[in-house]
């Protein structure tokens, strides 16, 4: 989405402060909080491809309404439709893949699957960095919005064209939606360890968020922001690719905040150069706490456990938000060291 490169600068050219771009970020995954597990629940009991259907959809609405109400208001109700459309997303995507492989008895190829995804993922960033920075200079951040639009909506009719596995008998007796819900809850218990993993873990990549404004701090133009940044998912492509291929190392966690602290104290344009590091030794780190959850699951409440983490990750995010007002980068920083700290205790 070429928007996904500016919106961060879109905001503060709107006049937003750091700290109202971080409350929309809190309404984002407030959004998230209140609607997370539910929507997992969702995807168990009716249509894990449904979901991703609507989710894109749901995400065009939210850029839609940024490029035609450009204040506050529009961008939290942006931000409420695109956390919607997330939280449909977050789980169903994962769930959807792994009984796909169960379906064929290919679930050890997971996690290297898995690490092929956040790969091709973030190396996509790249050419829509290209991308985001030519319709900035043709059309300002409208274009840029419009087309994002676009994209989501294609992305709708391709999730229209994934296979879904059967599960269960598809008979009557098949539990409802609050049935489901309650045994995707009750299955997160004993696995609250890979739980606590995902959701600490994951909850730092909120600040990718501030990426663009990082570079925009440390003097980078802001027509050039996007391609100043476009190392940032390549190194993040190749942590993941490496975490498909290498086994789990636990001091990388602890690692990747050091390089982040390092980088804030710096705060010169080189030190995004920094940034990417980070950013690949903590990819590294997330597709391997991401795929021993998934291999620890045992029932068909799949999405809903994954959207339990999900939902775990969005209260953590609340702290990332908050420190970034505090202290920027460097607060994060430390935060990711602490969690690192959490993960080799556990």
């Amino acid at each position: 989405m070429p928007i996904y490169a500016l919106y961060a600068l879109l905001f503060a050219d709107s006049g937003l402060s750091d700290a109202r771009i971080s409350v929309l970020l809190a309404i984002w995954s407030l959004t998230a909080v209140v609607f997370e597990v539910p929507s997992g629940a969702l995807a168990d009991r009716f249509s894990r491809r449904g979901c991703l259907v609507a989710s894109g959809v749901l995400q065009a609405a939210g850029y839609a309404a940024w490029v035609l109400f450009p204040s506050f208001w529009g961008f939290a109700a942006g931000f409420v439709l695109w956390g919607l459309g997330g939280t449909l997303q977050s789980g169903a995507f994962e769930a959807l893949l792994y009984d796909g492989l169960a379906a064929n008895g290919d679930e050890d190829r997971y996690g290297r699957l898995n690490a092929r995804v956040d790969t091709i993922e973030l190396i996509a960033q790249v050419p829509v960095a290209v991308m985001a920075t030519a319709l900035f200079s043709l059309g300002g951040y409208r274009l840029a919005g419009w087309v994002s639009v676009a994209m989501c909506l294609a992305s709708s009719v391709i999730a229209a064209r994934f296979p879904e596995p059967p599960r269960g008998s598809g008979g009557d007796d098949e539990p409802g939606y609050l049935a489901t819900l309650r045994t995707g809850l009750r299955e997160a218990v004993p696995v609250r360890r890979a739980v606590l993993a995902v959701a600490l873990v994951y909850a730092i990549d909120a600040i990718e968020e501030y990426f663009t404004l990082l570079a925009h701090d440390w003097h980078v133009p802001t027509v050039w922001v996007p391609l100043a940044t476009i190392g940032v998912p390549l190194t993040g492509a190749a942590g993941a690719a490496l975490a498909g291929r290498l086994p789990w190392r636990g001091w990388v966690l602890f690692a990747s905040g050091a390089v982040l602290v390092a980088a804030a104290v710096l705060a010169v344009p080189a030190a995004i150069v920094l940034v990417g590091l980070f950013y690949g030794l903590y990819r590294f780190v997330l597709v391997h706490v991401e795929t021993e959850l998934q291999h620890r699951i045992g029932s068909d409440a799949r999405a809903t456990v994954t959207s339990v983490a999900a939902i775990g990750s969005e209260f953590v995010a609340f702290a990332v938000y908050g420190l970034w007002v505090l202290g920027s980068a460097a607060a994060v920083g430390v935060l990711v060291l602490v969690v690192a700290l959490v993960i080799l205790r556990r």
